[in-house]
Order: C-alpha cells, then structure tokens, then sequence
C-alpha cells in the first residue's frame, strides 16, 4: 500500500523534502537513532505537524524500496494540499456562495477519491479532511478521483469541530447526514454552506454534530440502515445542488 504514496528514503532526501515544502504525511524514525541528522529531521517533522513513527529496524526494512533507507523514511502526499482561503477564492471567483465538504475520519481511499470526483462534479469549492485517523491524499485516492484533484482543492486541518467553529465566524452554515435527522428535501440548504460526511462505520462524530445546524435524513426505503459514505455524499450534494439552483 505504501509506495502509493511517494516514498522518501535516506538522511539528506528526508531533509530536503521538508525544505523544500513538501507535505509529510507520516515519518517513520529508527527507534533510539539520536544522531544530529535524525534530530533535525525529527524537528523539521515537529514543526509541520507530520505523524511521527518510532519503529525497529525490521519494520524500516520491511517499509524501505531502496534497502538504504539510513534509519528514515517518510511518505509524502501524492498530491500538494490546499489552503481554506483557496476554497473561498474559487467561490468568490465563480461568483458563488461558498460550498465545502468536511469529512470526519474517512479512512477508505476509494471512498475519499470517490467523494473528491463528486464534489468536484457538484460545483464543491473544496473538501476538508482530517490530520489524523483519515486517509490522506495516495495515489489511489488521486486515481479514484479520475483526475478531480486537479480541480477541486483538499485541505487538511488538525481538527474539523475547530474548523466548523472557524467557518461559522465566515458565514457558512452547517449540514451533516444522520439517521435521526430531518429529512432533507424539507430543509432549507441554500447560501453559504459546509456539508459534513461521517466515516463508514460510526457516521459523523458526536463532537463534530453538535457543532452542525442541521441533522438531515436521507430517505431509506430498502432493508438495511445504511448508504456507503461516497453515496450518502452525493446524494446530499446534489440536494444542494438542486436547491441552489446551480445546473447548466
């Protein structure tokens, strides 16, 4: 799975990487390396709030594609992730209310490339992902996309309850889907608006839904409880899409 994402192996390649801006999802360090090398990488690491591994050697073996992997490997994204303020330009440039996407915990690629290539296609300005606990850009999630992550910018934030918080004070409103909500062709989902996808299993989280103006309820008329994450999306997002009034 992981030479999906870029690979970078060695002191000076782990170094430069950081330098020269590239985003660091995760590190894996040789445990009890404490070097100079391993310590400034170890900061560079601290200060861009990339995922820190502590591993065995034969875990770094196991990781490495080069065999020389001198006690560090780091995986980069596979793609370069966007800025909040990014979202609102594309909005402000197509002349539009502002639409966003956050979604809690989404830990499967495939439904994280197919959520981005249905924001993209639903006129979305952005979707917002997680630090931790998610997936974050691979390469199968930029295949799934069918090249939408060329378009539709993908931040990611420490925290999506903070974030909400933060684009309240913006002027967007809040949606999430869930069971015991209201049904959605009742709800009013005009204007500015942040719609929020739960993970596959649990659905949106506690904290994250209190922070959300509106529960809304997609129909269920079949015999099981529940739609897959990417679809529950895109039903919600063509609502929306609907309701805004935003089709050619």
């Amino acid at each position: 799975m992981h030479s999906e994402e870029l690979t970078i192996e060695g002191r000076n390649a782990v170094i430069e990487a950081f330098r020269s801006g590239k985003t660091i999802d995760k590190l894996y360090v040789l445990d009890g390396c404490q070097d100079g090398p391993i310590r400034t990488i170890t900061r560079e690491a601290r200060k861009h709030d990339t995922i820190i591994q502590f591993v065995k050697k034969e875990r770094l073996d196991q990781i490495s594609a080069t065999g020389k992997h001198q006690g560090v490997i780091a995986h980069a994204a596979a793609y370069e992730y966007a800025e909040l303020e990014d979202m609102f330009a594309l909005a402000e440039k197509k002349g539009e209310p502002p639409f966003l996407i956050l979604l809690d915990n989404i830990e499967d690629p495939h439904n994280l490339g197919a959520i981005i290539r249905t924001a993209n296609q639903a006129g979305a300005h952005g979707v917002i992902i997680p630090k931790r606990h998610a997936v974050g850009l691979t390469a199968t999630v930029a295949r799934t996309s069918a090249g939408a992550l060329n378009y539709t910018p993908v931040a990611k934030v420490t925290n999506i309850a903070n974030t909400i918080e933060q684009l309240k004070e913006r002027g967007l409103w809040f949606v999430c889907a869930d069971m015991d909500g209201e049904v959605m062709y009742n709800m009013d989902l005009k204007g500015p608006i942040g719609l929020v996808i739960g993970n596959e299993g649990e659905g949106v989280g506690r904290l994250v839904k209190e922070k959300c103006d509106f529960v809304a309820k997609i129909p269920m008329n079949g015999d099981i409880d529940s739609l897959n994450a990417s679809v529950a999306m895109g039903i919600l997002s063509y609502e929306i899409v609907r309701q805004r009034g935003n089709w050619k």
